[in-house]
């Protein structure tokens, strides 16, 4: 088969379609002709070399694919030769073939076509675990999500939008805050010329975000703990602002509040299964009554790669970005 190799870790231009050994479907896995799959922060930095895939993983770079069934390992019912899937990846996802454990795969969706299913595993495993699972939303609370056009925020507005919450952003510019209004965002702050802590602050009387989905990390975890509610969860999915920053604990006790930090792709394969079935029984019927929907930004051939990077560093996007086999 061809997939995106990375010889050696660089720029874009270390990702190169090239041959590649055809994958093997194992014990409890199947094996899955890719459509599609969707860039994400993880694979960039794993171009960059430091994001390495856990062991046992593909080596090539994609978190998350669509396509159809070709061949079922041992051990797996309830799936056929020919279905048309999505799944959630440990890696592999920029390929022609993937072999994933069936308790990653999903049906594609009433109303989304193969291709754009692709825009779906990563991004709503994440939210769902992260803003209800462990976060807990509820119905008329307020969640903060930083990165509000990001493939993550498009995704975190609708959902909790969908389950009666109310939802303030972030976001670089009156275009992308826009984008974020027509998703259902109540709160719009542009983090260039506004401070959130004020912000939200202001927009709630006082009294701050119940949840914050965050990607910053290290830059805002201060001004995320000022920014919260009293009994408010901050949950911290991404790092891009660094890794390391003084918590005034003091500040965290007085409002009774939690911080949680997540990744996805390491987890055990039972824990991804969990949040696999959470999905398809909470998410995918609010998809197929068409209440949320993926929101995609651009589509690009598999071997053109390299630019759909360039694209998502250059953070000039809305929503994700796919790669066509």
């Amino acid at each position: 088969m061809h997939a995106i190799t990375i010889e050696q870790p660089g720029g874009p231009e270390a990702l190169v379609w090239a041959d590649a050994p055809d994958p093997v479907a194992g014990d409890g896995e199947v094996l899955v002709e890719v459509a599609a799959s969707a860039v994400n922060r993880a694979d960039v930095l794993q171009r960059q070399g430091f994001y390495n895939p856990p062991p046992g993983a593909s080596p090539h770079p994609g978190l998350e694919c669509s396509g159809r069934i070709s061949a079922i390992g041992a051990g797996v019912s309830g799936w056929s030769v020919g279905d048309e899937v999505c799944a959630l990846l440990s890696g592999g996802g920029y390929a022609q073939r993937v072999a994933v454990p069936a308790g990653q795969l999903l049906p594609v969706p009433a109303g989304v076509d193969l291709v754009t299913a692709a825009a779906l595993p990563e991004v709503v495993s994440t939210v769902w675990s992260n803003v209800f699972m462990v976060a807990g939303l509820r119905p008329g609370e307020t969640l903060l999500v930083h990165g509000g056009s990001s493939g993550i925020g498009t995704m975190a507005i609708q959902l909790a939008k969908a389950v009666g919450a109310r939802v303030a952003v972030t976001a670089g510019g009156k275009e992308k805050l826009a984008r974020c209004a027509e998703l259902g965002a109540d709160i719009l702050i542009d983090y260039r010329e506004q401070d959130f802590v004020e912000e939200i602050r202001a927009a709630t009387g006082g009294a701050g975000a119940d949840v914050i989905l965050d990607i910053m990390g290290a830059k805002y975890l201060t001004r995320n703990v000022d920014a919260l509610a009293v009994n408010g969860r901050l949950a911290i999915i991404g790092l891009q602002g660094g890794i390391k920053a003084e918590l005034n604990l003091a500040a965290l006790l007085a409002k009774r509040a939690a911080i949680t930090a997540t990744t996805l792709r390491a987890r055990p394969l039972e824990e991804k299964a969990a949040i696999v079935a959470a999905v398809r029984e909470h998410v995918w019927p609010l998809i197929a009554a068409g209440r949320i929907h993926p929101v995609v930004h651009a589509t690009y051939p598999m071997s053109e790669a390299p630019e759909a990077h360039r694209v998502l560093e250059a953070s000039t996007h809305v929503g994700k970005l796919l790669l066509t086999t």
